[in-house]
Formats: C-alpha cells, structure tokens, sequence
C-alpha cells in the first residue's frame, strides 16, 4: 500500500492550490477516500471525503464552499481544489482511504502566508 500526497507550496492569503494523492497497492475504486490536515501544533483533522464513484461529497464546514475533492478512478488518485486559501488552511494534508489505514504517507506541505 502507498499513499504519496502532491502539490503543496507557500501561497498568498486568497490563492490557490489543487494537491493530489496518488494512490497504490489496493482496489482503489472500491473505498471512498479523505484528505485529512495536521495544522502546526495540533491534531490531525478531517478535511473532505469522496464516494467511490466520485458522486458523493462532504466537507468540513471550514473548508465548505472553497474547497472541492474529486477522483480519477482510471488514474487512482484523489485531488483537492483549494481556493480561497486562508492562513488557517496552513498544515501538512494527508489523504487516506475510509475507513482509515494505520498507514498515512508523508503528507504535503500547506502554507498560507502574505
């Protein structure tokens, strides 16, 4: 099983960033899959989650409206379309699939920061 999370930068309050998660080693298609972030000194936390099939989406309430996760099932990797980007939206993001694995890769980095 791998998990290798993509795409995070340093970007300006407003900006924008699509992370990605290419996944490996299981029937990618058959679990629905999360991205999860680990703010600097704090928890891990629940950001978005996908179906499968990619038709159904829930969002944490902080991130609603400004982020969207979608699937490419032929590619087995998940996206995060971030906008609106805030500085609290800086952390490491992960992704996994539901339910979670014990097994987390090494994340992305995230800064929002003018």
């Amino acid at each position: 099983v791998q998990l290798v999370e993509s795409g995070g930068a340093v970007v300006q309050p407003g900006g924008s960033l699509r992370l990605s998660c290419a996944a490996s080693g299981f029937a990618f298609r058959s679990y629905d899959m999360s991205w999860y972030r680990q703010p600097p000194g704090k928890g891990r936390e629940f950001v978005a989650r996908v179906s499968g099939g990619g038709g159904t989406t829930n969002y944490a309430d902080s991130v609603k409206g400004r982020f969207t996760i979608s699937r490419d099932n032929a590619k087995n990797t998940v996206y995060l379309q971030m906008n609106s980007l805030k500085p609290e939206d800086t952390a490491v993001y992960y992704c996994n699939r539901v339910p979670s694995m014990s097994y987390w890769g090494q994340g992305t980095q995230v800064t929002v920061s003018s």
